[in-house]
């Protein structure tokens, strides 16, 4: 994000916290909440309350960060030739979003894979790609294609797949009220639209092989 201001908080085991944030966007959702608190009831002064505001304009501005990141550039950051032609499994990715519909988050797993054509990428740089469209408010149906469209364009490979599981908390915790409901969408390009090649990406993400 720009116009950051650092603060540095050393903790009692030495551990350095950095909290990195917009100060101006910070007051500013921070005066919003405040005045949401007053009409949800609430007395935005007392103890509990006080600093709410504050840290939800925080955590709303870590929450939705993938904004000011370039996915493209991540994987351009880490692309090494390489005369591998199989397929590359990243599963079990890690997903926290938000709902935009609801701002409410969804969280679950992504599992992706390529097949290279000449070029490679770190492995970390997918989480990191899956990150960089999660952290934003987001649909699970949209962030599926990005990520998709993302590692196809900027790699090349021959073929990208993408499956994402996750629970959605607007479905959870109001409206239809189903908690153990999983939202599962998939998006696919090249060689995994062939019935064989999808089939096997798809016995390597349910397989237990560790």
């Amino acid at each position: 994000m720009t116009n950051h201001t650092d603060h540095f908080d050393e903790q009692e085991d030495g551990y350095i916290k950095i909290d990195r944030y917009n100060e101006a966007k910070t007051a500013s959702i921070a005066n919003h909440y405040t005045d949401i608190l007053s009409k949800l009831g609430e007395n935005p002064e007392r103890e509990g309350l006080i600093k709410t505001p504050e840290r939800v304009a925080k955590a709303l501005q870590y929450l939705t960060h993938g904004y000011d990141l370039n996915p493209a550039e991540i994987l351009r950051g880490a692309m090494f030739k390489e005369d591998y032609s199989q397929m590359v499994v990243v599963k079990d990715i890690e997903v926290f979003s938000m709902c935009e519909h609801h701002m409410l988050p969804f969280f679950g797993k992504a599992h992706i894979a390529y097949i290279p054509n000449g070029h490679i990428v770190g492995l970390s740089k997918i989480p990191r790609v899956v990150d960089a469209f999660a952290r934003r408010l987001q649909v699970q149906e949209r962030l599926t294609n990005e990520i998709r469209d993302c590692i196809q364009d900027t790699l090349n490979p021959v073929g990208v797949a993408v499956v994402i599981e996750c629970k959605h908390l607007c479905m959870a915790m109001r409206g239809i009220q189903k908690q153990n409901s999983v939202t599962t969408t998939s998006a696919f390009t090249g060689e995994f639209s062939k019935d064989k090649t999808r089939a096997e990406f798809l016995r390597l993400i349910t397989a237990n092989l560790h």
